[in-house]
């Protein structure tokens, strides 16, 4: 079975997030510099992609429950981020 892709703009992303996760992604958009926003739509265009797509719904569900191993994406690109990278 086959998904089809959600388009990168901020109508898809939040269209495609459930309300409570819609106010976070609206929350971070709005505290995005010109520099940050690109990341934060990617971030979260990545999430919906992932939730999305029926052969990593277990995963996404594992780190909504905070189970999955290994760390946070949006941890490690904060960290890239303030690398410069």
């Amino acid at each position: 079975m086959s998904t089809q892709p959600i388009p990168r703009t901020q109508n898809a992303v939040a269209a495609a997030l459930p309300p409570a996760q819609r106010m976070e992604f609206y929350r971070e958009m709005g505290e995005a510099t010109p520099e940050t926003i690109g990341h934060v739509l990617t971030n979260w265009w990545l999430l919906v992609q992932v939730a999305g797509d029926p052969r990593t719904a277990r995963t996404a569900a594992a780190v909504k429950a905070g189970t999955a191993p290994g760390r946070p994406a949006p941890a490690v690109m904060r960290e890239l981020r303030e690398r410069g990278q």
